[in-house]
């Protein structure tokens, strides 16, 4: 009993610093989902193929890499872009895996922006289990990244490490698993969003907060 009260103080403990750090940066985390909220549908392909990167690379070598794919019109030209994602400063891993998954993406694109503009366009959900169904390379956690970066997630949660970190320290999970299938990925994700409305604090914002937390930053 002693040692399951004293996991129950550190985890109200981590609460109370959680909340407080979210009364901190509320305004920053606000400011950048409205970002999101705002990307101009002509940014959903390189949004995508951002997300399609950032699996084991660092966002900032994700985002350099999506950069020099926008200079050279990776949309529209046809070429390898292997080459930009080994990149020795913003180095891509994967590198020859993850250039044939844009690859594909690029054929698929003009199908998934036409489901993601129709005037009544599904909800996230049935969005989410197409992009993972129809685009190699992204998963749940990825094809919720591309959501959210896009404003259209609608709750559904993004469960990288940062998160997985942040839940066990609160008590949400015991313990990380090694790896989600889509099965445990939804339970998971059901008690984030359990624990957002405990608190008062909605998924979006909790995941930008856990986010500034882990990296000092609140990027995409």
């Amino acid at each position: 009993m002693k040692t399951l009260s004293s996991y129950r103080k550190k985890c109200l403990e981590e609460r109370a610093y959680v909340i407080s750090k979210y009364m901190e940066r509320r305004g920053e985390i606000l400011a950048r989902l409205h970002e999101f909220r705002h990307v101009n549908p002509d940014r959903y392909f390189y949004e995508l193929a951002y997300c399609i990167l950032t699996p084991q690379s660092s966002a900032r070598s994700a985002a350099w890499a999506v950069e020099q794919l926008i200079e050279q019109n990776f949309a529209t030209s046809d070429f390898d872009p292997a080459s930009i994602l080994r990149s020795g400063q913003h180095y891509i891993r994967f590198h020859n895996a993850k250039s044939g998954y844009l690859q594909n993406m690029k054929k698929l694109f003009p199908e998934i922006q036409e489901f993601l503009l129709r005037e009544k366009s599904p909800g996230a959900s049935e969005i989410r289990s197409l992009l993972v169904d129809q685009v190699t390379g992204l998963g749940m956690k990825e094809a919720t990244h591309f959501l959210r970066n896009i404003g259209r997630n609608d709750g559904l949660t993004i469960l990288d490490r940062h998160i997985m970190r942040a839940l066990q320290k609160l008590g949400v999970v015991r313990r990380i698993p090694q790896s989600l299938t889509r099965k445990s990925y939804l339970a998971l994700e059901s008690k984030f969003v359990r624990f957002s409305e405990e608190i008062g604090i909605s998924v979006d914002e909790l995941d930008l907060l856990f986010w500034s937390l882990g990296t000092g930053e609140i990027l995409k």
